[in-house]
């Protein structure tokens, strides 16, 4: 359910009580979102919170403005798409850049906790056997054999400044058009595929995705930071956030690493497809913070 209509039938165009002791936690149209949005409302409810939900909301182009509106509270986001949606001129990429600059671009309106260290983030990814023929470990290591790799990525990552203009300056990693193959699912099943089966030698494939662990993939590191961090933080209307709220969920925060990320969409994504509620739930009791956080 896409929720971005301005009309009055929509229930998040209208504004809400900034002032209510309630928390209303929303999340983005997929899965990981839903997951930790799930985590958050939970652990806050766990710690004596109000909490009300409004999830599956859309794109940031919805659910932002909404938050403006104090039509929801709080929302899971990432460092460096929500900074590029903030600031259309930003350039940062590594962590704590990122970090330091959405601080500065956040206007009155809203406010973030502490970010987590886990990142839903592009990554080139290749085979095992791939990174043990040619002995890879970060990217750069891939580039001397840029004549030999073939990689699939959404069409937009051919001009994208961190897609194939950003590998070859910041690694000389050089895909010519020839071996650049468009694949649009954003990193997807087809593009999982067209690596496994060997047609590609390298794919970008979001960090979090459960295919690398499912498929035994290896993400290359990528020390220069070429592509933005993109590290969860929880979002506020600025009027929401307050000490105990931050303190709660930086507490969630601090053990929400991107190998926790894969853990918990594999579970919801994966085979065994649970809830994102239910795999929230058991992750918060795995995590031991089923109890209120003193």
């Amino acid at each position: 359910m896409v929720v971005a209509s301005c009309g009055n039938s929509d229930p998040l165009a209208a504004k809400g009580d900034c002032a209510s002791d309630e928390l209303i936690i929303g999340s983005a149209n997929f899965p990981e979102s839903e997951t930790v949005a799930n985590i958050y409302t939970e652990v806050l409810r766990i710690n004596g919170f109000k909490v009300d939900t409004k999830f599956n909301i859309g794109s940031r182009e919805a659910y932002i403005p909404a938050l403006r509106q104090c039509a929801i509270s709080l929302i899971p986001e990432y460092t460096g798409n929500l900074l590029q949606y903030l600031d259309t001129d930003a350039t940062a990429t590594a962590g704590p850049e990122v970090q330091a600059a959405l601080t500065d671009a956040l206007d009155q309106d809203l406010a973030i906790a502490t970010p987590a260290p886990g990142q839903d983030s592009d990554a080139v990814v290749v085979t095992r056997a791939t990174a043990q023929k040619w002995n890879l470990t970060t990217i750069g290591d891939l580039a001397p054999h840029s004549a030999d790799v073939k990689l699939a990525a959404m069409a937009e990552f051919a001009q994208r400044p961190g897609g194939l203009p950003g590998l070859k300056q910041t690694y000389g990693l050089d895909i010519s058009d020839a071996n650049f193959v468009p694949i649009a699912d954003g990193g997807g099943p087809a593009t999982v595929r067209a690596l496994v089966e060997g047609q590609v030698t390298a794919a970008d494939i979001y960090t979090t995705s459960p295919a690398i662990v499912q498929n035994d993939l290896v993400v290359l590191a990528d020390p220069k930071n070429n592509f933005a961090a993109q590290n969860v933080v929880p979002l506020f209307n600025a009027a929401k956030k307050t000490d105990k709220a931050t303190a709660v969920l930086d507490a969630v925060s601090a053990k929400l690493t991107t190998e926790e990320l894969i853990s918990l969409n594999t579970a919801v994504s994966g085979d065994a497809k649970i809830e994102p509620q239910a795999a929230a739930i058991a992750w918060i009791t795995a995590q031991g913070l089923n109890s209120p956080i003193a």
